[in-house]
């Protein structure tokens, strides 16, 4: 079976996008967390989801400085598309240690600022991989329901973390040449790379 790197939220959506492609590829996820920033419960909530999904292995990436970066550098109001392909570039290079051909989201069109199709079209412009989305055109009753009959929902409500360092009004539309010369103003390698360094790769 062939693998891919999924990106594991303490979310409802990712654990729903990770159980609608388990019987496709093998899977190992990639939590990416905000310690200080967030306390170790929501470490704990990303291990729990990892074990009720069956995982074999999962990654836990401290990417704290790299987010404080991007608000120090580029366009706040970029903060989510930036932070997202952040997030997937550094999982691509987890891609190639792990021989894995493929990266899944739980993004789901419209639901959050991040993910209109323009913004979309921005983050998919700048991974090499190839993406899947399996919760892209569900609403989110249907993600609620998946949720609920495979356990996961319990674990996943409550409000994620994921806006801490982000603005009050994102972007909804953007320009992919426009996103490219934003993150070129940062040494993403160097910094992918201390951050990786200091992963906690766990295997149950």
């Amino acid at each position: 079976m062939e693998r891919g790197i999924a990106l594991l939220s303490g979310g409802i959506d990712s654990p729903v996008a990770i159980h609608l492609m388990q019987n496709r590829l093998d899977i190992t996820a990639v939590h990416f967390h905000q310690l200080p920033l967030v306390d170790e419960s929501e470490i704990e909530k990303v291990k729990q989801l990892a074990k009720l999904l069956h995982l074999k292995k999962l990654y836990l990436i401290p990417f704290t400085l790299i987010l404080k970066e991007l608000v120090a550098n580029c366009n706040h109001r970029d903060y989510y598309i930036l932070s997202k392909i952040a997030m997937f570039k550094a999982a691509e290079l987890i891609a190639e240690q792990e021989h894995a051909k493929f990266l899944i989201t739980g993004e789901n069109l419209g639901q959050v600022s991040s993910q209109t199709l323009s913004n979309l079209t921005s983050i998919t412009q700048h991974l090499s991989l190839e993406i899947f989305r399996p919760v892209l055109t569900y609403d989110k009753e249907e993600i609620i329901k998946v949720a609920k009959q495979i356990g996961t929902y319990e674990t996943s409500k409550g409000p994620e973390i994921c806006c801490l360092l982000g603005p009050k009004n994102p972007s909804t539309k953007s320009n992919p040449e426009a996103i490219k010369k934003e993150l070129s103003q940062l040494n993403l390698t160097k910094l992918f790379q201390e951050s990786l360094n200091k992963a906690e790769i766990l295997e149950f």
